[in-house]
């Protein structure tokens, strides 16, 4: 799956994009603005704190927050600029794959069902941003980032440290089936916490899911796959899925693809970084983000097609 960068680039978005420039340079003159005029009013309380004695560390520390805040304040209009950059971009070329882009999601059921499942850890705080959705090869479809976090340590020792960021995706399957198939990498699910070999079973919420005997060797050194129907999950899943899914992975930087079939869908997620940042306040990068943010939703999209199929049970090309 490929966008026409050079064709959107000439046309609707580069236009866009040219009308554009007066907002980035406004976002800039506002941004040193209030940087500028807010550390000069600063100055008199850094004085006033400096020379007050019996305050202790207070002296440093005040200052640190007022100029944090400072910060954060003056780059908000280069922030805002850059959504605004990033979301008609995103917009552009998710209407060139034929689906919707907005930069605003709620997660819906294929993302308790992705922590239910171990697709994605647990987490203390999650985010999420880019959401793509409609139908892809007339099956409807929907991907957003994640951001999920996790509170580490005690005291003044605590932080908050990523857990996952990378990519959900959620995509009606081209075949009925009723049971609840999941492909995960190989060693996940370990005997003996973990320390043992492979388990004949793993337990998620009270829902058993049984090991799958895979008939090509290749295949098990990366992937497992567990069902509550073997029958069924050797249909669903096929060792071919491998080439497809480790060649996709490596388009996008991405690592450690797993999946899980239920409820007639495929739900996949994906450790691939922070994606679609096409927004800029550089003009020179825009088409180098362009075609980026294009390349990693084709990339994002294909993967998820290469393990659908169709009734007839033909695996969808991702090209």
């Amino acid at each position: 799956m490929r966008a026409d960068i050079q064709g959107l680039m000439g046309g609707e978005l580069g236009n866009w994009l040219a009308d554009q420039q007066s907002m980035r340079e406004a976002a800039r003159k506002k941004a040193f603005n209030r940087w500028f005029y807010g550390g000069i009013a600063l100055l008199p309380l850094i004085a006033f704190l400096w020379f007050v004695p019996g305050i202790g560390s207070w002296r440093m520390v005040v200052p640190l927050i007022a100029f944090t805040a400072l910060s954060a304040w003056g780059y908000a209009p280069i922030s805002e600029a850059k959504r605004a950059i990033k979301v008609g971009i995103n917009s552009v070329i998710a209407r060139e794959f034929g689906i919707e882009y907005s930069h605003d999601v709620t997660p819906g059921p294929e993302y308790e069902a992705a922590r239910t499942y171990g697709l994605i850890p647990g987490c203390d705080r999650d985010g999420f941003e880019d959401y793509w959705h409609g139908t892809l090869e007339g099956h409807g479809f929907e991907l957003y980032e994640a951001h999920l976090e996790e509170r580490r340590g005690s005291g003044k020792n605590r932080r908050w440290v990523t857990v996952f960021r990378g990519a959900i995706m959620r995509m009606e399957f081209g075949r009925p089936f009723h049971s609840t198939t999941l492909l995960q990498r190989a060693g996940k699910h370990r005997k003996w916490l973990g320390l043992g070999g492979r388990a004949d079973h793993a337990t998620f919420r009270g829902h058993r899911l049984d090991y799958v005997d895979q008939v090509h060797p290749d295949f098990e050194d990366v992937f497992e796959v567990w069902s509550d129907d073997q029958v069924e999950a050797r249909v669903l899943i096929h060792p071919s899925y491998v080439e497809h899914l480790l060649a996709l992975e490596n388009a996008f930087h991405g690592d450690a693809v797993r999946a899980i079939f239920t409820r007639g869908e495929v739900i996949l997620a994906v450790e691939s970084g922070d994606l679609f940042e096409s927004g800029s306040m550089n003009a020179d990068e825009d088409h180098a983000r362009v075609a980026e943010a294009a390349q990693q939703f084709g990339a994002m999209a294909g993967l998820a097609l290469a393990i659908n199929q169709n009734e007839r049970g033909r695996v969808l090309r991702a090209d």
